[in-house]
């Protein structure tokens, strides 16, 4: 190639670049960038200047004030001469209690309610039906108002209550339970416990790699059942049995020893976990109905019983469809605990963005932890489930 043939470079031409699509799509991204920045830093500087001229204090200071005031449910020990910032720790593990007991309860009903929509019995399918459609077109708020009238109002007064079982006694002012209370040695409990789900972990995995090579069936449900239930309860008789249990006992006016779960919990609990599990139900529902009919069909007429088939064959494609959806409900329960305040129910909002916040009058302070906390807990739910969606999608070849 002689030199005469080398292309002439173009002069740079910033109207050829506005020109090209791909560099004026960059060009409008970062001015758009630079543009909320500037919009962000103006509110910020505002916001800076608006509190200095009234003379408002800033800072993160009183949440080692004491708190002065009580909460009727506390995982931890906690009294009125505390921190504000004990009392915010208090309520973030009720509102931790709250969206974990309700993600349980509601999968669990979700998942039943869904299968059972899809049954052949007539009644069953309608009462799911109803469930669902009923639930899911009523305010949340609404629903918990009504079932923390519903257990004030229906359940009996303490002088009047009467024990389900022995230990378990329903009241208006919650339901009183025994309390275990472990001694010394029962650690030795716990540390067979976690070796017994390792293993039954790594059980699960070797009968899965068995039935893909032979396909033989492993009962890995049963013997993992056996080694978490079997394994702890036999080193809890060998060493002596260390574990007390406090019984709630009626003393003049109200119940001593064991623990209760108060009314507040009770109605936030089955209010949420009802109506999530609606929404779940119909999740379900569509997972199980995207696949493809003729999996069933084959798993029949190899001659795999209907709940096998259900258990080993559909809802393991189901799941594909199912999880996400199913992480954006986890994540509605949990920002849906924050109506507890509507019921009295003492959680980070009620605790820190309540009445920490009034006795302080830090807002900015009290709701920017409120938002952080609700955003890493939204974070961390939200990646646990997506790890599991990356190990049950198909890869494509």
């Amino acid at each position: 190639m002689s030199v005469t043939d080398v292309p002439e470079k173009k002069p740079f031409s910033v109207g050829a670049m506005w020109r090209d699509k791909k560099a004026r799509g960059i060009i409008m991204q970062i001015a758009a960038v630079i543009a909320v920045l500037i919009f962000i830093g103006w509110i910020v500087a505002n916001t800076v200047s608006n509190i200095k001229n009234l003379g408002i204090e800033v800072g993160f200071d009183f949440l080692w004030t004491t708190a002065s005031y009580d909460i009727n449910q506390s995982l931890i020990d906690y009294n009125a001469t505390d921190t504000h910032f004990r009392a915010a720790v208090v309520g973030l593990l009720n509102t931790l209690l709250v969206a974990v007991c309700g993600v349980i309860a509601a999968t669990i009903l979700g998942f039943s309610a869904g299968v059972a929509r899809l049954s052949n019995n007539f009644v069953i399918s309608k009462l799911m039906q109803a469930y669902v459609e009923a639930v899911r077109n009523i305010p949340v708020l609404l629903q918990i108002l009504l079932w923390y009238t519903v257990i004030l109002h229906s359940l009996p007064k303490v002088k009047q209550s009467v024990a389900i079982i022995e230990g378990v006694i329903p009241t208006n002012r919650g339901l009183y339970l025994p309390q275990p209370l472990p001694q010394e040695g029962f650690g030795w409990v716990w540390i067979v416990l976690i070796v017994a789900l390792i293993g039954a972990f790594f059980f699960k995995r070797y009968a899965k790699k068995v039935l893909d090579q032979s396909g033989k069936q492993l009962p890995a449900f049963w013997v993992g059942l056996a080694m978490i239930i079997g394994l702890p309860l036999l080193t809890y008789y060998v060493i002596g049995q260390p574990l007390e249990v406090s019984m709630p006992v009626l003393k003049g006016f109200n119940f001593k020893g064991g623990f209760a779960l108060k009314p507040e919990f009770l109605a936030l609990w089955l209010a949420l976990s009802i109506y999530t599990g609606a929404f779940i139900a119909e999740i379900v529902r569509a997972g199980i109905m995207a696949v493809s009919h003729g999996q069933s069909e084959a798993a029949h007429a190899l001659g795999i019983k209907p709940n096998l088939t259900m258990r080993l064959v559909v809802i393991p494609q189901a799941m594909r469809v199912i999880i996400p959806p199913l992480i954006s409900q986890y994540l509605n329960l949990t920002k849906n605990s924050s109506l507890a305040i509507a019921i009295g129910y003492m959680d980070i909002v009620a605790t820190l963005g309540g009445i920490s916040l009034n006795q302080s009058g830090r807002a900015i302070e009290s709701m920017s932890i409120i938002l952080l906390v609700y955003l890493t807990i939204s974070l961390v739910v939200s990646g646990i489930m997506n790890v599991y969606n990356e190990r049950v999608k198909l890869v494509e070849r």
